[in-house]
């Protein structure tokens, strides 16, 4: 692939559908939450990204910056993760409203989750309608932040996940990318790439996050202390990235977290609130920036 003449994404304009329309745990009929945010769905016929002009930097920095604005034109994907002990999947929006809908595949406090821009569902599982009363989910919203304004439920998890973010990072400031080698990937060959960075600097760069965000996502990136942080990078032959993995150590700690892209900008994918019949309000909850 080195050498090869790829095409660079550029952003197009992906119009996605809002409809009221619920999912159930316990298998009732679909019902429309009253009161609840817009799920966030990928219209069929909405546009897929397309490459029309060749970068002209094909150095390793200049390919991550035209990973990054491929990703951001993606805007969502199927993302299977694991994050130290924790691991799950399910799709992925980060863009233009956040919307996360994953199934947990190690033990946890509930089965699934769900966040809709800024309320979440937590449930899908007879634990928690043996709970409620036969209801299998739990609606709630996190307190805002020291300006008043609305936060995301489980923002550290979907900041970890976030492709953007990680290529943010990648491509930030006093970075220096290096080009690892060509691998192969399941059924495609694939370019890998490596920075080497810490914890504090990758969530420094994420300027469109409030501090108080960007801090949870510090204290995500380094549990139990670690500091320094490197990150390998897998594309594609569009510079989509289909693979990150994050490793690093510090005092009395260390980071292992990796994490799949597939069915990028897909257009069936979809991040829906439960039906409100099925559904709990919980009110407010703190979450801890290192929740899963």
């Amino acid at each position: 692939m080195a050498g090869r003449q790829r095409l660079a994404a550029v952003a197009v304009v992906v119009l996605l559908t809002s409809g009221l329309s619920g999912c159930s745990g316990g298998g009732d009929a679909p019902a429309t939450p009253s009161g609840s945010p817009t799920p966030t769905s990928a219209s069929p016929s909405a546009a897929s990204p397309s490459a029309h002009a060749k970068p002209t930097d094909r150095s390793p920095h200049g390919v991550l910056l035209s990973a990054q604005l491929a990703m951001q034109t993606a805007r969502r994907a199927k993302v299977s993760y694991r994050l130290g002990a924790d691991a799950g999947s399910g799709p992925l929006f980060w863009q233009p409203k956040t919307a996360l809908q994953i199934k947990r595949s190690t033990p946890a406090e509930a089965e699934q989750l769900i966040v809709v821009d800024t309320v979440a569902y937590q449930g899908g599982d007879t634990a928690t309608a043996a709970r409620q009363g036969g209801k299998h989910w739990e609606r709630f919203t996190v307190p805002p932040d020291a300006d008043g304004h609305k936060e995301i439920p489980y923002a550290g998890l979907i900041d970890l996940l976030n492709p953007v973010e990680a290529l943010t990072a990648a491509t930030a400031e006093g970075t220096v990318p290096e080009f690892v080698g060509e691998e192969k990937f399941e059924d495609s060959t694939v370019e890998h790439y490596r920075v080497t960075t810490t914890a504090e600097k990758y969530a420094a760069a994420q300027t469109q996050l409030t501090q108080s965000r960007r801090d949870g996502l510090r204290a995500a990136l380094a549990p139990g202390g670690s500091l320094s942080l490197t990150l390998d990078l897998w594309l594609n032959d569009k510079d989509q990235l289909v693979r990150l993995q994050r490793t690093g150590s510090g005092d009395s700690g260390q980071a292992d977290d990796s994490v799949l892209y597939t069915d990028l900008a897909g257009a069936l994918l979809s991040a829906q609130a439960p039906a409100e019949t099925d559904t709990v309000d919980t009110g407010v909850r703190t979450v801890s920036p290192l929740a899963r």
